[in-house]
């Protein structure tokens, strides 16, 4: 048999697990339910193990240079490549966003692209070295399904969890992993040894000039010192809610223990996905965060504080997230506007501007999930034509070789103590998972959608999930 015309297993890679579990399992919990196996597990093991698996849909986070090589041995063994792009709804301007998110190589690889909205799909049909071949689906995003009122009771345990631990709280959400980095080669420059030398680019600079990295930088040193100076105001002003900091996930949050060791009621965690830590919020305080975005669909009140202001980055880097909260510019129309707030005096004004940027942006926050219409897709490839040609002999050992070669150097690369994917990150990124905890988020995603099809989940190479309908 030359092709593969029934439906072939799903390769379902995650990377910064707080983030991305839950509406990946979202998807596999649909997908599975339509008949699909599906395979779960960290992004980076899943690439060391690629030989392992199954031929199958590898449905990609990203479509970088780092991810030409993976792609090539991945369509060696015979896989087919699918993709969005988690960083393409909050993004750069054009030309930069080319440079770091979009590889001419990687997506050459790629036969479906799947975008938040109409603004990704835009971004991508202007791209010069969009495949002629491509095709790109408007069909929102798995994360946007979370923020639907129809599944905010899969965190209803960890809502009342939190209101239990935290009473009422304000979060603050912080995105300084540009200049406060976990590892500080992932910063926009890398720190000097001696006075005078030229700052190197970090990998947060990756496609940007030296003038713009160097007035990111600045602006982000200066809003990340406001915060740093607003967390014990607030403290201080608000003595009936304590004060939760949310790190962005790469970011080093030792700053932030450090300021809360000398406050009454602050708390620094990164613990699960930022959802339920909304639902359970009184306020939500942030700069140009992507948590902006998902408190406005959900209607949690949120604050931008823009004490510290670049146009050029605020409305060209940040624009979402900070037109669809509310302004504030000083530290004292911070604190009157949050007193408005909590009191709930406060009147946002729903502008028909937001309305139109949202719906611009974001596909799928009403009818069928965009889960839904990314597994109707994969059901029409799998289903509807041969897409999986077998490969050579020859293909699969360059494949192979091609894989050998590169988890030797990656294993390599990532033991030494300066490699910014040393094991202490990758703990940090992607904690220790047990099949009992993916069963227990399963079922209650099934019970949600109110599915008869029972699913039979398993360990695979010890390591990650299978989900597959049950025989």
């Amino acid at each position: 048999m030359n092709m593969l015309t029934t439906k072939v297993p799903l390769i379902i890679p995650i990377e910064n697990q707080v983030r991305e579990l839950d509406p990946k399992l979202l998807l596999a919990c649909i997908a599975a339910q339509r008949g699909f196996p599906v395979y779960l597990g960290s992004r980076r093991e899943i690439h060391f193990h690629i030989t392992s698996f199954p031929r199958g849909i590898y449905l990609s986070k990203s479509i970088t240079g780092a991810s030409d090589l993976m792609f090539r041995i991945m369509r060696s063994l015979g896989h087919e490549v699918v993709a969005w792009d988690e960083e393409a709804l909050v993004h750069l301007p054009d030309e930069i966003y080319y440079s770091r998110r979009l590889s001419p190589k990687a997506m050459a690889q790629v036969s479906h692209f799947f975008a938040w909205g109409k603004d990704n799909a835009e971004l991508w049909w202007r791209y010069p070295h969009m495949p002629e071949n491509a095709t790109i689906h408007i069909t929102g995003n798995p994360r946007n399904d979370l923020l639907r009122p129809e599944l905010h009771a899969y965190y209803e345990d960890e809502v009342a969890k939190i209101c239990q631990t935290y009473g009422n709280f304000i979060l603050v959400n912080t995105n300084f992993n540009h200049v406060n980095a976990f590892t500080p080669v992932q910063n926009l420059f890398q720190p000097v040894e001696t006075d005078g030398q030229v700052p190197q680019f970090g990998r947060a600079a990756k496609g940007m000039t030296r003038e713009y990295a160097e007035g990111l930088k600045a602006l982000k040193e200066a809003v990340f010192s406001d915060f740093k100076g607003m967390i014990p105001e607030l403290d201080k002003t608000f003595p009936d809610h304590n004060i939760i900091v949310r790190p962005h996930p790469t970011e080093d949050p030792e700053i932030y223990k450090d300021i809360a060791s000398n406050c009454e009621r602050v708390t620094v965690t990164n613990e699960g996905n930022v959802v339920p830590w909304l639902l359970a919020a009184k306020a939500l305080i942030h700069n140009g965060c992507t948590t902006g975005v998902e408190a406005y669909v959900m209607q949690v009140p949120a604050i931008t504080y823009r004490a510290s202001v670049d146009e050029n980055y605020d409305f060209g880097f940040y624009r979402l997230p900070n037109i669809v909260s509310q302004p504030c510019f000083s530290l004292d129309e911070l604190k009157t506007t949050l007193r408005d707030m909590l009191s709930r005096e406060f009147k946002s004004t729903e502008s028909a501007e937001r309305i139109k940027i949202i719906s611009h942006h974001l596909t799928a926050l009403d009818g069928p999930f965009a889960c839904e219409r990314i597994v109707d897709v994969l059901e029409d490839m799998s289903n509807g034509q041969a897409i999986m040609k077998e490969p050579s002999l020859g293909g699969r050992l360059s494949g192979w070789a091609m894989w050998a070669g590169r988890t030797l150097v990656k294993r390599y690369k990532d033991s030494r103590p300066a490699s910014h994917n040393r094991p202490e990150f990758q703990r940090h990124r992607y904690p220790e998972l047990s099949l009992h905890e993916v069963d227990r988020r399963l079922s209650k995603f099934q019970q949600l959608l109110a599915t008869n099809r029972e699913l039979k989940i398993e360990a695979f190479l010890d390591q990650f999930f299978l989900i597959k309908p049950q025989t």
